[in-house]
Order: structure tokens, then sequence, then C-alpha cells
């Protein structure tokens, strides 16, 4: 379940950047990863510094990393999207492939290719169940990524659905050009869909971190790939099925793992997909376009 959070953190912000220019931000999964990185160098100098690790120093890593990864956000839209955005549809999906790559050697270049390795900082957790020898436990690091997965869902639907900001993003995603003319500052409303997708996707990152306790370079192109996955499962666009498409996709992962062999667990998360798409094409909780003529 924890995993399938995660991927719901990023599906996020895959499906609110898709929103408002009708385009897939590849870059997103890197972005993951950087969150992921800069949780790990923010949580070493704290520890460095003498501060040692509880929900304060947690926090205060989490608004680090945010911070941070909300600029890496900026960035990329700004320097792979924005310059693209009157330009043919496939300009900024192959910009946006190239800042994938370029942030992938970016960080072994300055990081190494080597795994980065981080001991447990939330140990402990729940006995559920202890039968013939085998105890069930649901861990504290577990209940702590559903907790903040949904409390982010929570904010962010409210949001979408209840401010000025959110308004105009949902005028920019219906005609962004008759939201121009309306006084939208469309330019303004879209950094910020990108800053806020990063901040989502630095969270993630962190989250994934303290439950695996291990990173390299590369875990952004399968956590990218498998969120979009979970955005497309659950209906791109919509909030709620960002993370539903995320957790089921988890879940998939688990089960067969568990049951099966481990070696096809991506194949069977994959199959899902071709077949709610075959049979339910706007996903799970998606709306079909209507197109005005």
């Amino acid at each position: 379940m924890s995993l399938g959070m995660i991927y719901g953190l990023i599906a996020v912000g895959y499906t609110m950047v898709y929103g408002i220019i009708g385009m897939i931000n590849f870059a997103h999964g890197d972005v993951f990863m950087v969150g992921a990185f800069l949780a790990l160098i923010s949580i070493l100098a704290l520890g460095a510094g003498g501060i040692a690790a509880g929900p304060a120093a947690l926090l205060l890593v989490l608004l680090l990393t945010v911070a941070f990864t909300a600029l890496y956000g900026w960035t990329v839209e700004r320097l792979a999207y924005r310059p693209l955005r009157g330009s043919f549809r496939l300009a900024p999906l192959i910009s946006a492939i190239g800042m994938s790559i370029v942030l992938q050697n970016y960080v072994q270049i300055a990081q190494g290719a080597r795994v980065k390795p981080l001991e447990p900082l939330v140990p402990g957790g729940i006995t559920l169940l202890t039968e013939a020898g085998f105890a069930a436990q649901l861990s504290y690091m577990q209940m702590l990524i559903v907790a903040v997965t949904l409390g982010v869902l929570a904010v962010f639907t409210w949001l979408v659905t209840r401010t000025p900001l959110g308004r105009a993003m949902r005028a920019c995603e219906q005609d962004r050009r008759m939201a121009s003319l309306l006084g939208i500052d469309t330019d303004r409303t879209i950094s910020l869909t990108f800053v806020i997708g990063a901040g989502l996707a630095a969270v993630a990152g962190m989250m994934y971190l303290l439950r695996y306790g291990v990173i390299d370079f590369y875990i952004g192109f399968l956590a990218g790939v498998k969120a979009f996955t979970a955005a497309v499962l659950g209906g791109i666009g919509s909030l709620p099925g960002a993370v539903l498409g995320g957790l089921l996709i988890g879940l998939i992962e688990t089960f067969w793992s568990a049951y099966f062999s481990v070696q096809y667990k991506d194949v069977a998360a994959f199959s899902i997909l071709v077949l709610t798409l075959v049979f339910l094409p706007t996903g799970l909780l998606g709306r079909a376009e209507v197109e005005k003529v």
C-alpha cells in the first residue's frame, strides 16, 4: 500500500500538469529522484549540524526538500516548456525527455553512480496478527505515508476546487486563450502548477527514501513510468483518480510478487493498464472530453 501511495503522489503531479497544458511532463519522475537526493542531503546536513532525528527534524527536512525541488520544477517549465508552448505538440515532449536525461546525468555526476543508503529514521510498528510463528505488522512508516498522501490529496483537492488559483487552473484547462483574454496570468498559473507538481514529487521522494532507505540516480525513470501509468489508470486529469491508480498499481505489484514471479510484476501492472484502456479508455475516474464545434 505504501508503494502505491508514493506512486499516487507522483501521479498527482503528472495529472495537474496534463490538466493545464495537455502535455505529459516526462521529466517529472526525475524531479522525484532529485527530491529524494535533496531529502538525503538535508538529513545528513542536519545530522552533521547536531540536530537529532525526530518529528521536528523530519518536518524541517520536508520543508527544505519541497522548497529546493520546487525550484527544479520551475526551471523545467521555463527551459523545457515555455519556449516551446506555441510550437508543434511533439516539441515539448521531446524537450521534456531531454530534460529527464539531463537531470539523471546531473545527479549521477554530482552524487556518483553508487547506491546511497540511509538508516531507518521511523522504526517500529503495530503487530496486527500473529499465527504459526509469522507476524503481520503495520509499520509506523507505512502509516505515515498513507496519512501524508491522503492529507496532500485533501489539501490539493481544496486548492483546485475552492481557491482563486484553482479557478485559474481550471480556466486554463478549459481554454487558455480565453482565460488570458479575461485577465488570468496564464504564464504564472502554469509555472505555479509545475512548482506544485514538483513539491508533490519532493514529498514522494522523501517518503520513498524513508521507506526503502536506498536511492540512486536511476530511480526516477521507473517510478515516473509507474506513476504515469497510475495517472492514466485512474483517469488522467482526476486527482483522486491519480491516487487510486497509484494504489492499484502498488497492490498489483505486491500481490503478483507474493504469489507469482517477482520478475514479471511490471508486466502484470502494464497488462492491467492495457485492459483498462481497451474497455475503459478514460480510466477509472476520468471523464470523456467534450469537443465543442
